[in-house]
């Protein structure tokens, strides 16, 4: 698939608001290296529609939650306020494993030119807030921390810098902690995991179980395409373990 039919396929709410505003100046400079007459007057076309105002669609798409992750990376990678080689190859890996060869190309081919830019946060996070689902915002948390501890670790800054996108995304602070719980390695981790407290009650622990296996089961985001949907499993999978932990610790 060519790029120009790649961002004219994929995108729909995305392609305005503050959002359209930062893909339109990384795809100016995109069009600029393009030779092709066809792909210039499409994509020129698309420009004017970032002018416009966000519509409300009844379910977030594949296209719209990859540019929401690719505007939200940049800033993540940035946030310790330096961004090198080995930040942008991890970044690419990411897309790699989740998009494959052809549709990350064209992804981070977009990427690259979305982190020369210096984003506004807040507009951003709110336009994401206001036109995609709880469990997809939830998703975007999760990659991001997986793109912070790509290197290995995760900076203060880094986790500062999500800890405030997910505020602006209206996610709430158990379970900011719960998916934060799932790239650390610490004693209550399990707790953390399941947003209950270490006193919780065996009973407590599989009612929050239920709870939250529901809230990160894979097919709450089923629309956005299995690419995505590995992550959910990820998460998933992070529940189940949380929970098999504490039914060995206390034995029930």
């Amino acid at each position: 698939m060519s790029f120009s039919k790649w961002i004219g396929a994929s995108l729909g709410w995305s392609f305005g608001g503050p959002i359209g505003a930062i893909i339109g100046l990384a795809l100016g400079s995109i069009v600029d290296a393009m030779t092709s007459n066809n792909t210039s007057t499409q994509n020129r076309q698309s420009r004017t529609t970032y002018r416009t105002q966000p519509r409300q669609r009844p379910q977030t798409q594949s296209g719209d939650f990859e540019v929401s992750l690719l505007v939200l990376a940049s800033v993540v990678i940035k946030a310790d306020g330096k961004q090198d080689q080995r930040e942008l190859d991890f970044v690419r890996q990411q897309f790699l494993n989740m998009y494959g060869k052809e549709r990350a190309n064209n992804a981070f081919k977009l990427f690259k030119n979305i982190s020369k830019q210096n984003i506004s946060v807040r507009p951003v996070c709110l336009q994401i807030k206001q036109m995609m689902d709880h469990p997809s915002r939830l998703q975007l948390i999760h990659f991001l921390f997986g793109i912070a501890k790509a290197d290995g670790f995760v900076t203060q800054k880094e986790v500062n810098q999500i800890y405030t996108i997910a505020g602006y995304l209206g996610i709430s602070s158990r379970d900011y902690e719960s998916i934060k719980a799932m790239f650390y390695n610490s004693s209550d981790n399990a707790y953390k995991i399941l947003e209950i407290d270490k006193s919780a009650t065996n009973d407590a622990i599989k009612k929050a179980y239920r709870k939250m296996a529901k809230k990160y089961h894979p097919d709450k985001v089923i629309h956005l395409g299995e690419e995505h949907q590995k992550g959910a499993e990820e998460k998933f999978r992070q529940v189940q373990m949380a929970y098999e932990q504490l039914q060995k610790e206390r034995g029930f």
